[in-house]
């Protein structure tokens, strides 16, 4: 996972995604998940195009079901854009790159 990608678990998310100052995008997602693995490098590639305006990150819901639980992943993956400790987007299943950096520009503002 590159540096630029937060990883997101059960004990950081509310400082790292609910405290937020800025936009979070948030991948749900687990290391058997094939769909999750071919979204992997647009994660990455958002991250890296983001930084600065966005976070992207991942939370693995098998070693974090408490997270997972509460935002009702039920199916992987699963990408949850968080504003203000809010959900204001979430989409289920593989998007491909364009997709997901339209979600982000909707909402992380542009660098002057």
């Amino acid at each position: 996972m590159s540096d630029k990608v937060f990883a997101f678990t059960d004990h950081n998310f509310e400082a790292e995604v609910l405290r937020s100052k800025e936009p979070v995008l948030v991948d749900f997602w687990a290391a058997w998940c094939a769909p999750c693995r071919m979204i992997a490098p647009f994660i990455e590639a958002a991250a890296a195009e983001f930084q600065g305006r966005a976070k992207v990150g991942k939370l693995d819901v098998d070693q974090n079901p408490q997270t997972a639980d509460r935002y009702g992943i039920t199916g992987i993956p699963s990408l949850l854009l968080f504003k203000d400790g809010q959900v204001v987007e979430q989409r289920v299943g593989a998007l491909p790159k364009a997709e997901i950096v339209r979600l982000l520009e909707a909402h992380a503002p542009a660098l002057a």
